[in-house]
C-alpha cells in the first residue's frame, strides 16, 4: 500500500516523531497536523513543510476542525502531566473523540509504547504477554505506563464500536535526526553526567530510526483490522543502552560513565516476528542511525 494522494491527520504533530513522520508524508500526500501549538517556531516549520496546522484539544474532545472525511488517522499525540485526570482525559478519552470524529476513515493508527509490559527480566516480550507499570520508576513519568494501557482499551473499544480498522503499535525507542533517548544520553555525556543503566544488565531495547518508522507506516495501516491488531514495533536489532551509548563514544571521543540502578526502567527486550510479519525488517542500521543523529545534532563532536 503506498501513502500517496491521501488525506492523512497526525496527531501530536510537534512531538519528536509525529513532526519528521508529517514532514515526509507531505510530500505526497495532504498532511493535517494537530496539536495544540504552543511552540510557534514548530507549527512554522510544519507549515513551511506544507503540513496543515489545526490547533486541537485531545482532553476535551475539541477535534471539530480536523478533516471528517480523513482517509488516516495517525495518532501520536501523548500526555505526560503527572496529572492522573488529565492525563487520563487526554490519552484514554482523546483517542475517543479522535475515533468518533474520524470512523469513517480506512485505517486508524494508535502509537502506543512498549512501556505498556510488566517488568519480566530479559525475557522478548510478545504482543500477549502481561502488562504493567513499566515506568512507575520514574517519578517525572509515573502517568506513562497506565495512561498508555488505558488508551489502547480505548482504541480496541473505538475499533469495535465504529467498525474502524486500527491498528495498536507499541514504539520501542524512537530516535533521529530529531533526537531521541540516545540524544539525552549523548548530551547527558558531553555534560559529565552519568547515564543510569538498570542493575539486571544489560538494558536491552530496539532503537528504530525515524526513516523506518515512515516507511513501516503503510504495511502497519494495511494491517489494520477490527478487532484492533496489536503489533510491537522498533528496530530489527535488539540494542543495550551500554552498547549505543559506547559507539556514541566512539563517535564523539567522549567516555560514557554509567550508574547502575534499580530507580530505572529494565529491559524491554522485543519478540519482533509479528511487525517483520506486518513490515518488514527495518532498513537504517542502528549504528549508522546513531551517526546520522549525531551528524544531524552535534556535527562538530564526530571524530571517527
Amino acid at each position: 500500500m503506498a501513502l500517496e494522494g491521501r488525506k492523512i491527520v497526525v496527531t501530536g504533530v510537534t512531538g519528536q516523531v509525529a513532526e519528521p513522520v508529517a514532514k515526509l508524508l507531505a510530500r505526497d500526500n495532504d498532511v493535517h497536523g494537530a496539536a495544540r501549538f504552543t511552540d510557534d517556531d514548530a507549527r512554522a516549520r510544519l507549515e513551511a513543510a506544507g503540513v496543515t496546522c489545526v490547533r486541537v484539544d485531545l482532553a476535551t474532545g475539541d477535534v471539530a476542525d480536523l478533516p471528517a472525511d480523513a482517509d488516516y488517522v495517525l495518532n501520536f499525540a501523548v500526555a505526560k502531566s503527572g496529572e492522573w485526570d488529565a492525563d487520563l482525559d487526554a490519552n484514554a478519552g482523546g483517542v475517543l473523540w479522535l475515533m468518533e470524529h474520524h470512523r469513517a476513515a480506512r485505517a486508524f493508527l494508535h502509537c502506543s509504547s512498549t512501556a505498556v509490559y510488566q517488568p519480566d527480566g530479559h525475557r522478548a516480550f510478545r504482543e500477549t504477554d502481561p502488562l504493567g507499570d513499566n515506568h512507575r520508576v520514574w517519578s517525572f513519568l509515573e502517568t506513562y505506563s497506565i495512561c498508555k494501557i488505558a488508551a489502547e482499551g480505548a482504541a480496541r473499544w473505538g475499533a469495535a464500536r465504529h467498525g474502524l480498522p486500527t491498528t495498536i503499535a507499541r514504539l520501542s525507542v524512537p530516535y533521529g535526526d530529531h533526537g531521541g533517548w540516545p540524544a539525552i544520553h549523548l548530551e547527558m555525556m558531553l555534560a559529565g553526567a552519568p547515564v543510569e543503566v538498570h542493575r539486571d544488565a544489560p538494558s536491552v531495547y530496539h532503537p528504530i530510526h525515524e526513516q523506518d518508522i515512515v516507511a513501516s507506516l503503510p504495511g502497519l495501516l494495511a494491517a489494520a483490522a477490527t478487532p484492533a491488531t496489536t503489533v510491537n514495533w522498533g528496530g530489527s536489532e535488539a540494542v543495550s543502552i551500554e552498547d549505543w551509548c559506547a559507539h556514541l563514544g566512539e563517535l564523539t571521543g567522549v567516555k560514557p560513565r554509567f550508574e547502575a540502578t534499580d530507580a530505572t526502567i529494565a529491559s524491554v527486550a522485543l519478540d519482533l516476528a509479528r511487525m517483520h510479519e506486518v513490515t518488514g525488517v527495518t532498513r537504517v542500521h542502528w549504528k549508522d542511525g546513531m551517526r546520522r543523529m549525531v551528524e544531524a545534532l552535534h556535527p562538530e563532536l564526530l571524530t571517527a
